[in-house]
């Protein structure tokens, strides 16, 4: 088996990682440790402080860890070189072990060998990319139970009740003559809804989940010069948008992702919605209006310093009132606008502010709190799906098992029946990993970063 090593990256501690059956034999030709008899019968879990040299030539002083197999991140033999984080020294040491028999590892290299070698699912997998990619400590929290076995133990479970039916099924199949029990119809069907149950929970989670790992999309609307930009500035504590006193500044989407008291939002500040000749600022204006056409939550500012106009009114009347919030900026100037006006009361959602000042911040919080509120979760304990590939295969498996049951309703011969409980149960294989072709698993390590 070919050994692979890493360079881990930049920082105060630099870290390359070797794994495969003969790392140990690697590592002794490079790695010399203070105390020289310390190498023999190395034990794993252990650490040794010594220099990794080129011929008699000391490199860095490093101290490195052992991992003996099957006890290993991989299951295979393991041992990560802890040395300095300068380039200079890393590449040294990485081209060492090179000469020494080592080879560079691929995007997602050890994870998967730790799935190949069997010491976790494709679940567990593919949790350890959420988990490095995470952009709220929620999402963490998720991908942390789906690497502990959260959903694995869910899937596995559906998996036994599957197996339970298809074994009733085939013995019936198998030996008519003998007098085995076998399951009843209306049994059968109580079996096949209870799993379906099952499913719906998991894939009616992945909405949370979707909110949980992509962000609540949110489009920052309204005309020109309303406070937009400023508005984006204020709640990033940053100037990220250009505000100026003329209108059509923003003329592209701006983009960050955010996180307001736990909960991740995904915020685009859009070009002001208004006529204009301007060629590039009207592409940013269509821009503007599918932004919040496709938006899970719109904030639509409206300056309170004027009266409220033809335009502000176009913009409002193109609005779904449950997704969005009406805030009315510019409080600390003179009020001019009619908060009565049909266009702006039919909404629930209404927050006084000043971006400029900084005030009234907290209350649109407050509000976006309240839409968005994740308190009916629990993270630490709930089965949520964040995956699509994943979620895909729970509603094709779903698909399948409503063929089953409708089959079984019509009387259909029972090993007609027991085609598609099987292709469910094939589908739950592939979620987990154990029936999953090679293009699959290819694609998903490719989307881990080196070193993991």
């Amino acid at each position: 088996m070919h050994q692979y090593v890493l360079l881990h990256g930049i920082g105060g501690i630099g870290i390359v990682r070797i794994s495969g059956d003969k790392s140990f034999e690697i590592i002794k030709k490079v790695f010399y440790p203070k105390n020289t008899n310390s190498m023999e019968n190395i034990k794993g879990y252990t650490m040794k402080y010594g220099f990794i040299k080129d011929k008699n030539e000391i490199i860095d002083e490093v101290i490195v860890s052992f991992f003996k197999a099957p006890k290993s991140y991989t299951t295979e033999n393991m041992c990560e070189i802890n040395s300095h984080g300068g380039n200079i020294i890393i590449h040294k040491i990485l081209n060492l072990c090179l000469k020494n028999g080592a080879e560079l590892a691929e995007p997602g290299e050890f994870t998967k060998r730790a799935f190949l070698n069997g010491r976790i699912d494709l679940i567990q997998a593919e949790s350890v990319i959420d988990i490095i990619n995470a952009k709220s400590f929620n999402e963490s929290k998720v991908g942390m139970n789906q690497l502990e076995g959260v959903l694995s133990t869910k899937i596995n479970n559906i998996k036994k009740e599957l197996m339970d039916i298809i074994t009733n099924i085939d013995v019936s199949i198998d030996y008519p003559e003998y007098d085995t029990p076998s399951l009843g119809k209306e049994e059968l069907i109580q079996k096949i809804e209870k799993i379906e149950n099952q499913f719906n929970k998991l894939i009616n989670s992945f909405e949370d989940g979707k909110i949980i790992k992509e962000g609540i999309k949110t489009a920052i609307i309204g005309k020109p010069n309303s406070g937009k930009s400023s508005l984006l500035n204020t709640i990033l504590n940053e100037e990220r948008a250009i505000v100026t006193e003329y209108e059509g500044t923003t003329r592209d989407l701006i983009e960050e992702f955010i996180n307001i008291r736990g909960i991740p939002i995904k915020i685009v500040d859009t070009a002001g919605i208004r006529e204009t000749e301007d060629k590039i600022e009207k592409i940013g204006i269509e821009k503007s209006k599918k932004i919040a056409k496709d938006a899970d939550l719109v904030i639509c500012i409206i300056d309170s310093s004027s009266i409220l106009t033809s335009l502000d009114k176009y913009i409002l009347n193109n609005l779904d009132c449950k997704n969005t919030i009406i805030v009315l900026n510019k409080i600390d100037l003179d009020n001019k606008i009619n908060e009565k006006d049909n266009s702006i009361c039919k909404f629930n959602n209404i927050v006084k502010i000043s971006a400029l000042k900084k005030i009234g911040i907290e209350e649109l919080y407050d509000k976006i709190e309240e839409m968005f509120n994740f308190n009916h979760i629990n993270f630490s304990a709930d089965t949520i799906i964040t995956n699509v590939r994943q979620k895909n295969l729970i509603i094709k498996a779903l698909d399948n098992l409503k063929q089953a049951k409708e089959k079984i309703i019509q009387n259909v011969p029972i090993d007609i029946v027991a085609i598609n409980i099987n292709s469910t149960l094939k589908d739950l294989l592939e979620i987990t990993g154990e029936d999953v072709n090679e293009e699959i698993i290819d694609e998903i390590f490719s989307r881990f970063c080196l070193g993991k």
